[in-house]
């Protein structure tokens, strides 16, 4: 995608970017709020990643967290109307780029149980389920 821009969010985004995840991010998380996003940019502001077709339409997101020791990856949007044209690719490989910059050795991504959209996507781009692990929460927050 030769006219796709790929470039960090900034604090003037964090408003387009929440309004795009509820059309185009499945489910919702206890961070999905202003506070939570701004927080995210204001400590790594090169982790929230934009694709934007020309004008600036934002079109896909993705979270790569680096924590110094392990690769994360949150958020990975895509417009509905925009899927399947290399969208998602372009991210990943923006935020793979990203932890091998940083020193990272693997990325590990949150995918929904029941997003079987999203599986296809993530066994496409070379992810695969770790079977042997289960991820435990706890909220922080009230």
């Amino acid at each position: 995608m030769s006219d796709l821009r790929i470039r960090a969010a900034t604090a003037e985004d964090l408003d387009t970017v929440l309004s795009f995840w509820k059309t185009a991010a499945e489910g919702t998380s206890i961070s999905d709020d202003r506070t939570g996003v701004e927080r995210l940019v204001a400590r790594d502001p090169e982790a929230l990643i934009l694709a934007e077709h020309p004008g600036g339409e934002l079109v896909g997101t993705v979270i790569a967290g680096f924590d110094g020791w392990r690769c994360h990856l949150y958020r990975l949007a895509v417009h509905p109307r925009c899927r399947r044209q290399g969208i998602g690719s372009a991210l990943l490989a923006a935020a793979e780029e990203r932890f091998v910059r940083l020193g990272g050795r693997r990325g590990d991504a949150m995918v929904l149980t029941r997003n079987e959209t999203a599986h296809h996507a993530w066994r496409a781009a070379g992810y695969e389920p770790e079977e042997r692990w289960r991820r435990w929460v706890k909220p922080l927050v009230g």
